[in-house]
């Protein structure tokens, strides 16, 4: 089965190039479907209206995932850089209207993707001993149906590299060191697909040196490259 993951859109249409190039069974996107520096607003609304009318009316599987730039949008008491209030009620109400459609965290076979990451820190704070590597997506998504705040921004650290972010917010150097020092190792469990913090062509070049064998970064589109899944490996593909 091939996947195709693609990185955080904030506007840009280049996934259609992406998806009409390659053949595959499940499209997912890392969210981030809004607030673009240089691309204007209604054109980020229209764009995700598109990306909706393909989840929708694709044959194949479609997964639409959250991020921060799309939660602040969704009456959770925070705004983060880059909101624009002058379209708050259309994205609001365009996010409302395709609910249905978004999620918080999606896996398949060993591989987890979400926006940022999952930490297990995070896990046990929130859900304590409640929680299994089986049941651990079902968890994360229903909290975010009924508690969409526990996904706010929280910490310290202004940038939110913190091991207590959560899976819309943690950076890669808390993710990794909170599946290295906590006693429930996600990583053992799962390989984890994430965006929200950008790569360049060099550390996508050593990833593995950078990330780890378990742990993929796809906030690849403002160079051009999105993932591919299939046959349990993984690759960097460029538009």
């Amino acid at each position: 089965m091939k996947t195709i993951i693609i990185g955080d859109i904030h506007g840009r249409n280049i996934w259609k190039e992406i998806v009409s190039k390659e053949s595959y069974d499940r499209v997912i996107f890392v969210g981030d479907y809004f607030d673009s520096f240089d691309i204007p607003g209604i054109d980020q609304i229209h764009n995700f209206k598109e990306i909706c009318n393909f989840a929708k009316s694709s044959e194949k599987e479609v997964v639409l995932l959250v991020g921060n730039h799309d939660l602040h949008y969704m009456n959770i008491g925070q705004k983060y850089s880059g909101f624009q209030p002058g379209f708050q009620f259309d994205i609001s109400s365009i996010l409302s209207e395709n609910n249905n459609l978004l999620q918080m965290i999606y896996r398949f076979d060993n591989v987890i993707a979400t926006h940022a990451g999952v930490s297990p820190v995070w896990m046990d704070e929130n859900f304590g001993d409640s929680w299994s590597f089986d049941d651990l997506a079902d968890k994360i998504n229903e909290l975010f149906r009924y508690r969409p705040r526990s996904f706010r921004f929280s910490g310290f650290d202004p940038y939110g590299d913190d091991p207590r972010q959560s899976p819309v917010w943690i950076r890669p150097s808390s993710l990794l060191k909170s599946n290295t020092r906590n006693k429930s190792l996600i990583k053992d469990h799962f390989i984890q697909v994430f965006g929200h913090t950008s790569m360049s062509q060099e550390q996508i070049s050593n990833r593995d040196k950078w990330l780890g064998p378990r742990f993929f970064g796809v906030d690849t589109l403002e160079i051009g490259y999105y993932l591919i899944h299939q046959n349990q490996n993984f690759e960097y593909n460029k538009v």
